[in-house]
């Protein structure tokens, strides 16, 4: 998880820009931590859930 939210950050922050003291480096990098919390959402595991009408097909019995 460590690295994508690295190279998310890079391309955010610090992509194309040259600094000239630390206080630039710090203000690039908490404009590119906004952006990244604006957009966050939260990461789901799995598949969703299937639809009800595809489980009712599921369960029915054939004659």
């Amino acid at each position: 998880m460590q690295e994508g939210w690295w190279r998310l950050f890079r391309r955010d922050a610090l992509a194309g820009q040259s600094f000239a003291n630390a206080d630039e480096i710090e203000q690039a990098m908490q404009a590119g931590t906004t952006q990244l919390n604006n957009r966050a959402k939260p990461w789901i595991w799995g598949w969703p859930p299937k639809r009800r009408r595809h489980l009712r097909r599921l369960f029915c019995y054939r004659l």
